[in-house]
């Protein structure tokens, strides 16, 4: 929005031409995102705390009932200050931003109706796993359709590591990409176990992807690098900064003990715009190494259940693997820390893959 009223304002202030560059905009929107959560989330805990709109732990499972009644939907805040700030400080004419706060305020509308459910019948189960992945595939499909049909949105897929090799998979793309999208929402859903296990690795995944949208939509390093050039991607740079930024201020209090959960109302949104990056800066495959502690915790969950199911023998103590690791005995900060570092890790492995061509 400022982009808009300030830029043109520069043919007789030379001062607003500031807002032309993607860096200054992007590090503004990541400003604004954290100091709205910093300054929000104490008003917004004690209003949670007061309306008692805390979370339901199952009673299987390491003993958290401790966190019982920790306020939940936290990730309305996040939400609000990553589509505030990116309204803001982005520009609207990009249909890339569009298709992201779409689907990012689609899935947050999943998370909070499946939130309030906990919430209304003091239950931790919450929609059933059916409906609410035919909503989310129901999102992010109708609007992909609409970006590939009229938005000019590529279905081709590079593949990491050959330079030049790409696949097109025509409108089978809009599948696959929604398939992406939703796997990543419900990988960081699952993640979402520990206090700040999964916002650190959706931060580290956000600012990996910034980065790659930055590059991918400046023709002079796509062309060096030897990746697609993607028109208009690198104003995505300044969409994912407000997710850091955001993330970095609800983690301020999300940090163990949390004095507050981010729920369904916020993982599946996360997860859903982490998917939306990889899909629209065209690093579809690489999602696979940026979120590979999701991918991790949802392997995780799968080959237990297909080894109980076909075995009767459980592989981990129990799944989602954070909670193995519980099990076992880790105490909950050093699990964090260790996937934070391996979050980390992974992010600076796909980096280097743009070398690697």
């Amino acid at each position: 929005m400022l982009y808009h009223l300030l830029y043109p304002l520069s043919e007789s202030e030379f001062a607003f031409n500031v807002v032309r560059y993607i860096s200054f905009r992007a590090a503004a929107a990541l400003m604004t995102a954290l100091l709205i959560c910093i300054f929000c989330y104490p008003a917004f805990i004690r209003f949670l705390q007061r309306r008692r709109y805390g979370q339901e732990i199952r009673e299987v499972g390491p003993d958290h009932q401790q966190k019982a009644g920790t306020p939940t939907m936290g990730g309305l805040l996040i939400m609000f200050a990553v589509i505030a700030s990116t309204l803001l400080w982005a520009r609207l004419d990009e249909p890339r931003v569009w298709i992201v706060l779409v689907i990012a305020v689609g899935f947050c509308a999943v998370g909070f109706v499946d939130d309030w459910s906990k919430i209304s019948q003091k239950s931790s189960a919450g929609l059933s796993g059916k409906l609410r992945l035919a909503l989310e595939f129901l999102i992010s499909g109708v609007i992909l359709y609409v970006g590939v049909r009229w938005w000019g949105i590529s279905t081709t897929v590079p593949v990491p590591f050959l330079k030049s090799v790409s696949v097109d998979l025509g409108l089978a793309y809009v599948a696959f990409a929604s398939f992406l999208i939703v796997g990543t929402a419900n990988a960081v859903n699952l993640t979402d176990g520990l206090d700040g296990l999964a916002i650190g690795p959706v931060m580290t995944s956000a600012l990996t992807f910034g980065l790659l949208a930055y590059l991918a939509g400046n023709t002079r390093f796509a062309g060096y690098l030897a990746i697609p050039y993607v028109p208009g991607a690198g104003e995505l740079t300044v969409l994912t900064v407000t997710l850091a930024g955001a993330g970095m201020g609800f983690l301020w209090y999300n940090a163990f003990p949390a004095s507050i959960f981010m729920g369904d109302t916020g993982s599946l949104p996360l997860g859903g715009v982490i998917g939306a990056l990889a899909v629209l800066t065209h690093n579809e495959l690489l999602l696979a190494i940026v979120g590979g502690v999701f991918l991790m915790e949802a392997l995780s969950v799968i080959i237990q259940v297909a080894s109980f199911k076909t075995t009767g023998k459980r592989v981990f103590a129990m799944a989602p693997i954070h909670h193995h690791f519980e099990k076992k005995g880790w105490e909950e900060p050093k699990i964090i820390v260790r996937f934070w570092i391996i979050s980390i890790l992974l992010a600076l492995f796909a980096l280097m893959t743009l070398k690697l061509r």
